[in-house]
């Protein structure tokens, strides 16, 4: 086999060099193409259907992923699940404001969200206080006077925050106000499906 007189030892090391650049830039490509699993972002789970959705196997089965009711949704509360597409809201991010004519179910046409008869009838969970948390101790109720649905009460004689769970409709207003008011999250609703799967 016949070779080139003019490929010394120095075109051999830099052939060498080039090929070995080559062959990590193609491991970083490579590495990049397929991240692990480690490093894709956990979804919240404490993410809340609209008004109205169905019970949760139902709801799967019924929802389009059309986004209607992500449209139709006055303040922007609803969102996509970055998952499966299905609608959420995050309550300390943008809670559901109760808009008199729920647009979202109106937009909603294969009854994943159905109508409801009144603001008291909507269940998207129900708020949870941390004692050890909440500063209505030191004078903080802020929550209190925004509760739409006057679930949230002060205990005046133990200067604690009481929540009535059957009038508590989970639209997250009280986790956002505290979020907004507090170094530390004293209020969390906890969605109805994690409800009904905790209680089966």
């Amino acid at each position: 086999m016949a070779t080139n007189p003019s490929y010394g030892r120095r075109d051999f090391l830099k052939d060498s060099v080039v090929s070995t650049v080559r062959a990590a830039q193609e491991l970083v490509k490579h590495a990049e193409a397929s991240p692990s699993e480690a490093a894709v972002p956990a979804v919240r789970p404490d993410w809340l259907r609209p008004p109205g959705a169905v019970a949760e196997g139902l709801f799967l089965a019924r929802c389009t992923r059309c986004n209607d009711c992500v449209t139709a949704c006055p303040p922007g509360a609803i969102t996509a699940h970055p998952g499966d597409g299905t609608p959420i809201l995050y309550a300390d991010q943008s809670p559901c404001l109760l808009c008199e004519d729920f647009p979202c179910i109106t937009a909603c046409r294969t009854d994943a969200l159905m109508p409801v008869s009144g603001v008291d009838q909507v269940r998207m969970g129900t708020a949870e206080i941390s004692h050890r948390l909440c500063t209505a101790g030191q004078g903080c109720h802020a929550c209190v006077s925004k509760c739409p649905t006057n679930a949230l009460a002060l205990d005046v004689a133990l200067l604690r925050l009481l929540v009535a769970p059957e009038t508590c409709v989970g639209c997250g207003m009280c986790e956002m106000i505290c979020k907004t008011v507090n170094d530390r999250v004293a209020i969390r609703v906890i969605p109805t499906r994690q409800m009904v799967r905790a209680a089966s």
